[in-house]
């Protein structure tokens, strides 16, 4: 999927328990203009989004960006990295509906960094996706 001197480093999420309506939580995860409720503040500034891209700068990262690239209906949205951002990367986030209102949700990043800022960023990036988790937790749609 990725070339040259670069590793991968891929994080995964804890399950979330998300108490939701599937339709709505999926329509609203999957317009980047819903998401700015949703982000951690203290570990997230300056917060741009549209529909299907966003840009923020996350602490102790720098400047980020990312759009939608694929969208399936109730049960994933896939992400990359958006323009100008240094490292090639993809997230999913995946949901599964239990039973009526208990979607479970999990989410993946993959990305491809070189080694010496992978080992600076797999510590903030782990918390940017169990933070997001848990804010996802907190969605009643």
């Amino acid at each position: 999927m990725f070339g040259g001197l670069n590793s991968e480093l891929e994080i995964v999420s804890r399950i979330g328990k998300i108490k939701s309506n599937n339709e709505k939580l999926y329509q609203l995860l999957s317009d980047f203009t819903n998401l700015g409720n949703y982000i951690p503040k203290d570990k997230v500034a300056d917060f741009k989004s549209d529909k299907d891209s966003c840009s923020f700068t996350l602490d102790k990262m720098g400047n980020f960006a990312m759009r939608i690239i694929e969208r399936e209906p109730h049960k994933l949205i896939k992400i990359c990295n958006g323009e100008n951002i240094s490292f090639e990367f993809n997230m999913w986030i995946q949901l599964k509906q239990v039973k009526e209102n208990d979607i479970r949700v999990k989410v993946t990043l993959k990305a491809k960094l070189n080694p010496m800022i992978k080992s600076v960023a797999k510590k903030p990036l782990t918390t940017f996706i169990n933070t997001l988790v848990d804010k996802l937790e907190t969605i009643h749609v």
